[in-house]
């Protein structure tokens, strides 16, 4: 589209199914590095990826002609499929049915990239529950907490 300039960065962040415990630190680099190759895959950006045990961070610049629903359908998608053929023991393996995004602009970008890297320190202290309630209500988002978490 001509004339049309965008400037989309979005911060998803998604559990693992009932929040088990499958992306330990054995495993996580190379998860993150492969979600950052689905991203590129799709004409996405991944800026920063990271996450703990039970959820992961995504950072991202997306073109305005892909939906968030549909980042989130190929990172979580895609990924599910690797992760099962590359790891039999997690045959388990799931991620949440939902995710969270939110926007950030452009001078906030280190500030939400340093958030992600720290994630292991950031949660000796604190569960992703609290983390992602925390998320929610920062941003102004209305939620029933009856389907946050199942």
């Amino acid at each position: 589209m001509a004339n049309t300039y965008t400037s989309l960065h979005y911060h998803l962040i998604f559990s693992t199914k009932n929040r088990t415990a499958y992306l330990n630190s054995k495993i996580e680099q190379r998860v993150w590095a492969y979600l950052g190759g689905v991203a590129r895959k799709h004409k996405i950006t991944a800026v920063q990826i990271g996450g703990c045990d039970d959820h992961i961070h995504v950072l991202v610049i997306a073109p305005p002609t892909i939906v968030l629903s549909q980042i989130a359908q190929y990172l979580k998608g895609d990924s599910s499929r690797w992760i099962h053929d590359t790891f039999p023991e997690l045959h388990d393996f799931a991620w949440q049915e939902g995710y969270g995004a939110f926007t950030v602009s452009k001078s906030n970008l280190p500030s939400v990239i340093a958030y992600i890297q720290n994630q292991r320190a950031h949660h000796q202290n604190r569960s992703f529950q609290e983390e992602y309630l925390e998320f929610l209500t920062k941003h102004g988002v209305e939620y029933e907490e009856r389907y946050l978490w199942g």
